[in-house]
């Protein structure tokens, strides 16, 4: 299978983004709206397209380019799985010349996937530091007159 690595999606390739998330639990309820407002918001996005450059897989860093990044959404279309184009997603962001050299990277995955992203040298085993969420239940009632 060919496949390019790209770092800017198109509308299309949005569009295909947007229906990639709702196959997934973790992503379903996402909308066009705000795929795009976090697309903007992403320091680093890795997209893999066939060739007719329709999205067969994604990924996007979240990073502060020396002591902290975090790889959200490693994501292959359903159709185009179990053919190594997680570790090629996976190589491209470790390998990315703005990621070689931060300190510390993090990611979220499920128990079942740990095997997968050891190879690349991630471990659950922290040294006893734990991760902490906050789930913002009403996010419309956010107050957005805050000012620093």
């Amino acid at each position: 299978m060919t496949y390019q690595i790209i770092e800017n999606l198109t509308e299309n390739q949005i569009a295909e983004l947007v229906d990639l998330y709702k196959n997934e639990f973790w992503s379903k309820k996402r909308t066009s709206q705000d795929v795009a407002k976090m697309l903007d918001a992403s320091d680093i996005i890795i997209g893999l397209v066939d060739d007719s450059a329709q999205l067969i897989g994604f990924t996007r860093v979240l990073t502060d380019f020396v002591y902290r990044a975090t790889i959200y959404d490693v994501i292959i279309k359903p159709t185009h799985r179990n053919l190594g184009l997680g570790a090629k997603l996976m190589d491209a962001i470790i390998h990315h010349p703005q990621i070689r050299a931060v300190e510390n990277i993090a990611l979220y995955c499920l128990p079942e996937m740990i095997p997968f992203y050891q190879r690349w040298g991630f471990t659950n085993e922290t040294g006893g530091i734990q991760l902490l969420f906050r789930y913002n239940q009403f996010p419309e009632e956010v107050n957005h007159d805050y000012q620093p």
